[in-house]
């Protein structure tokens, strides 16, 4: 199973961008998948997932949309509202033993992708 993420880049905070997700070998039509970010001397964190519904952290409600479409095997991240404190390395991981409580636990996950790097700056 591999998971490709792809789609950051520079942005000036306000601005939107949006993260793709891209699986190969395996589907996940059943399980979950999540976006998780880390910057520089910070720990990993958890951002939004999607399993029948999309799941937030609560800096990112209400500015990012996580979304998936099963026929192209790829979840989306939509980023509105981008701040500078947005700005990390965005991975994707897939899991399919994941439940409700597990969601925002990194260690839950099986697959992981490689990251991509948004940076918001002016």
């Amino acid at each position: 199973v591999q998971l490709q993420a792809f789609g950051g880049g520079l942005v000036r905070p306000g601005d939107s961008l949006r993260l793709s997700c891209a699986a190969s070998g395996e589907t996940f039509r059943n399980g979950a998948v999540g976006w998780f970010r880390q910057s520089p001397g910070k720990e990993r964190e958890f951002v939004a997932a999607f399993r029948w519904r999309g799941y937030y952290a609560d800096s990112v409600k209400g500015r990012f949309t996580i979304s998936r479409d099963n026929a192209k095997n790829t979840v989306y991240l939509q980023m509105n509202s981008l701040k500078p404190e947005d700005t990390a390395v965005y991975y994707c991981a897939a899991g399919n033993r994941i439940i409700m409580s597990t969601m925002a636990t990194g260690t839950a996950y099986d697959y992981w992708g490689q990251g991509t790097l948004v940076t918001v700056s002016s």
